[in-house]
């Protein structure tokens, strides 16, 4: 059983979270264990939230896109999943959503009114510890599913093959588990769904007529439920499901050996995804030193990250928003069917300079076009906040370690402490000293703008 080091939270920490205060990394080592934290904290049941307006109830309707309201109320819906990110605490649920919205990758620019996508995202929220069979179940007749994957316009006569394709190739079994023909006759099985407003209706008539279908080996007169139920008894879900989850929260290459031991703990719990979380992260192998600090922060962990590391009191939900389109990771806008891709794709010439742009921003108060950001940082209150910031050394190596996950060098902590001290020695280090505000902002943006702030 891996210990409740300071080295080992912090890796828990920065996988399971968007990102986290001194305040949460003293909580956290306040639980004395790794069990303790995951099952007490991480794992632990929280309720649905209260919906960001009363729009979520209406009926969408073409007035809505006229107007433009479906487009503010993205925005707004947007901005509400943020905030739930940055006020989250110690719980992992919004990290598994965020998992899930890109599992399940639906698009905006299709699904065009939010009702339906705020449907979608409360349904990946009440199944973030949950049963993902179940959850399959529910995302196959979900409207926004249903929208997106054209299953809105399918019959059993001629039926649209978008979803169930994508249900076998990118939802569950993964390719070279099924043939062309499972494709085509799952698709039969998928029909006879219709979005009418904010709810799902079955019509008989638009359903397939055959007697009986052969999907992956077996002939019977399938539906959505049995369908699913089938899907599962193969051995290849549960591994592909448990790579993703590999893939996602440990390391972009999967060992394939631990992955199958996922995939044996996914099954024998009848596929609830809390026992496999929880046994990846009591496990040895999401702490080795290789694991560590080696994913590139997707651009909801760095903003989000760095606005908690920060503890920006009211930040600026509107910067993030609009950051979030040119980091190229707008929520609810994937790129396509099968989700952001990470890791190194999150790094260009171009968004490496915002992604430092946004780090600076809280220190500065204005953006990298001169508009001005609410929430800056005061960096004599937030130094004061930590008990060694009297204490030069001590307090630059508290700081690092809190920033950085990634182990960093003795010459580039002396470079940082240089950075601070300005000329001057250690020993005449005070927040009470002239300019002190400035040499703290100064630090706290060299850390930020360091590579290996990138990393978790």
């Amino acid at each position: 059983m891996p210990s409740a080091s300071a080295s080992n939270v912090r890796h828990l920490l920065s996988r399971t979270l968007f990102g986290f205060s001194s305040n949460d990394y003293e909580k956290a080592m306040g639980y004395g264990s790794l069990t303790s934290l995951v099952d007490q904290a991480l794992l632990a049941p929280v309720p649905l939230p209260a919906a960001p307006n009363a729009w979520v109830s209406l009926v969408p309707a073409q007035a809505q896109q006229d107007s433009g309201d479906a487009g503010r109320w993205y925005t707004e819906l947007t901005q509400w999943w943020n905030k739930r990110m940055f006020t989250q605490g110690l719980s992992m649920q919004e990290k598994v959503v965020l998992f899930l919205h890109n599992h399940f990758s639906c698009e905006r620019a299709k699904v065009n009114y939010p009702q339906h996508m705020y449907q979608q995202n409360q349904l990946f929220r009440k199944f973030a510890f949950g049963n993902f069979k179940q959850l399959v179940k529910e995302i196959s007749v979900d409207p926004t599913m249903l929208i997106y994957l054209d299953g809105n316009n399918s019959r059993g006569a001629a039926p649209n093959e978008n979803y169930g394709r994508e249900l076998l190739e990118l939802f569950t079994i993964g390719i070279g588990n099924y043939s062309e023909n499972d494709v085509k006759q799952a698709a039969k099985a998928l029909s006879g769904y219709q979005v009418r407003g904010l709810t799902v209706t079955y019509d008989p008539a638009r359903s397939y007529t055959n007697a009986s279908l052969t999907i992956l080996g077996k002939t019977a007169k399938f539906n959505v439920n049995s369908l699913v139920d089938l899907i599962f008894e193969q051995k290849a879900t549960a591994e592909f499901i448990c790579r993703k989850i590999y893939q996602h929260f440990v390391y972009y290459k999967a060992d394939e050996v631990f992955v199958k031991k996922m995939a044996d703990v996914f099954r024998s719990n009848n596929y609830e995804l809390k026992p496999v979380f929880r046994f990846l992260m009591l496990s040895d192998e999401f702490y080795q030193p290789t694991i560590m600090a080696s994913r590139i922060k997707n651009p909801q962990e760095l903003m989000i990250g760095s606005l908690k590391l920060l503890q920006i009191p009211v930040p600026d939900w509107n910067n993030v928003f609009e950051l979030a389109r040119t980091l190229q990771m707008q929520l609810f806008q994937p790129p396509d069917v099968a989700g952001w891709p990470g890791q190194r794709e999150w790094i260009s010439s171009t968004t490496y300079s915002h992604r430092g742009g946004f780090t600076d921003s809280l220190l500065s108060g204005k953006r990298f076009n001169g508009a001005n950001v609410t929430g800056k940082l005061n960096p004599l209150v937030y130094a004061r906040s930590f008990a060694n910031c009297e204490k030069a050394v001590a307090f630059v190596n508290q700081l690092i370690d809190l920033f950085i996950v990634f182990p960093i060098s003795d010459t580039k902590r002396a470079f940082l402490l240089e950075t601070m001290l300005e000329g001057t020695i250690a020993a005449n280090w005070s927040t009470n000293t002239p300019q002190a505000d400035v040499r703290i902002a100064r630090l706290i943006k060299a850390m930020m703008r360091m590579p290996e702030y990138q990393l978790n």
